[in-house]
């Protein structure tokens, strides 16, 4: 039976009808348990930073391979950042790995291997945000919390034509969603709520007709629920141009630098970068930039990449060394060079031959303040080609990596897309 909760500014359909339809129509997805059964709250946790801003289909087999190799949060707590990271490349926003790593670490040491029960409580953990909070408290605790991803709060904004634009609709979206959650089956209402957005409550011609809220929907009744929710206007994403360099040594092993931890693909691999800024360099520009002298080659084409803020485009460099030079960084705009400290056999150390990480010479303060996103770097390694489809690289160095080395055989355990104008494809 409808009922009226506070705060609410109409009749609220009663939970009971979406649960039935939950209960007939629900998802199967690798981390929902059958009916009945509770759930690892490490493995809701799992998913939900893996569902953050990725979709399903994307994260099905992440999560798998994750629950294989770490399959407890003692497990991924006691594992290195590296292998996290390298394990996490291709899934986007590197930010959640780290997160994932250091929550796993805060539950498995000051938790004692148990996770928090309140979404209050799990908020304090690293990389958990208030819709994360709630959905795992909801789905793993029966806590009634809300759980408001972009599919419910559209279900929502619909359910009661909320014409506020996103996001600053959002906080009357999450009190509305609350006010929806029953007393008891919490977590099957949180998913239930997901399930609908996903398979009914479409962006695009949402099927009303099966909606169990459908009697209930002020936007239905409207005839305006295609149109909610309404989203303020995007900003147009600026251009970014810069130049790689893809190196080869004799024994077939890429020179690959660290990013720093924090920021854009924090604690990631790359290879060496130029700044990116509105143009590309000129050639002699680039070699000002290449991480040491060599006989540089341009590729042919562009490699391309959407970030959520900006469009970057990327001319790739490649030269092959017999032995491995000393090597300089190109300063940026978060910091100076860096010394690699690691004395690895694929660190680029010296060994005590007079070989190591050197600064770029002739780049001024004033072309480090105009520099806009190449980090300054730390560790840089050598990696033979066989291993680099186990290297912390995310995509998009995964393409500049590939275009790089474009000879016709797959650099990766699974090819990567690879957007190239101008120059040749390899089919997936």
């Amino acid at each position: 039976m409808p009922d009226k909760r506070a705060g609410a500014q109409k009749t609220i359909p009663g939970a009971a009808a979406l649960l039935g339809w939950y209960d007939r129509h629900r998802r199967q997805l690798p981390w929902r348990a059958k009916p009945g059964v509770h759930l690892d709250p490490y493995r809701i946790w799992l998913s939900e930073i893996m569902l953050q801003q990725t979709t399903v289909a994307a994260v099905a087999d992440y999560y798998r391979k994750f629950l294989a190799r770490w399959p407890s949060v003692e497990s991924l707590a006691g594992a290195p950042l590296d292998d996290v990271l390298a394990a996490w490349a291709g899934l986007g926003y590197y930010a959640r790995a780290r997160n994932l790593h250091k929550a796993a670490k805060v539950v498995a040491h000051a938790h004692g291997g148990a996770f928090p029960r309140t979404a209050e409580e799990l908020r304090a953990l690293p990389g958990i945000g208030a819709y994360t909070a709630g959905a795992i408290a909801a789905i793993a605790f029966d806590a009634r919390e809300a759980a408001i991803d972009a599919n419910a709060e559209r279900v929502v904004a619909r359910l009661f034509a909320v014409e506020e634009p996103l996001p600053g609709a959002k906080k009357r979206l999450r009190e509305l969603g609350q006010s929806l959650v029953p007393e008891t089956r919490a977590g099957d209402f949180a998913q239930a709520l997901m399930d609908l957005g996903a398979t009914i409550c479409t962006p695009r011609r949402p099927a009303c007709k099966n909606c169990p809220w459908t009697d209930d929907c002020e936007a239905s009744r409207r005839g305006i629920a295609e149109l909610l929710p309404k989203k303020a206007g995007k900003a147009v994403r600026p251009l970014k141009r810069g130049a790689a360099f893809v190196a080869q040594d004799g024994k077939r092993a890429i020179l690959l630098v660290r990013r720093p931890e924090h920021g854009l693909l924090g604690g990631m691999l790359e290879p060496p970068l130029g700044p990116w800024t509105v143009n590309f360099p000129s050639r002699a520009e680039a070699m000002l930039q290449a991480p040491f002298r060599s006989n540089w080659i341009k590729r042919a084409g562009i490699v391309r990449h959407g970030f959520t803020h900006f469009e970057l485009e990327i001319e790739v460099y490649v030269a092959e060394v017999g032995e491995r030079p000393k090597i300089r960084i190109y300063p940026s705009l978060e910091g100076g060079s860096k010394s690699s400290s690691s004395d690895s056999a694929e660190t680029i150390s010296g060994r005590g031959k007079g070989r190591g990480i050197h600064p770029s010479p002739n780049f001024s303060d004033t072309a480090r303040r105009k520099n806009s996103a190449s980090p300054s770097r730390g560790e840089a390694k050598w990696v033979p080609r066989a291993k680099l489809g186990d290297a912390a690289l995310p995509t998009v160095m995964r393409k500049i990596i590939a275009h790089g080395l474009d000879d016709g055989g797959p650099l990766f355990a699974k090819q990567e897309r690879r957007e190239v104008v101008g120059a040749k494809r390899r089919s997936k």
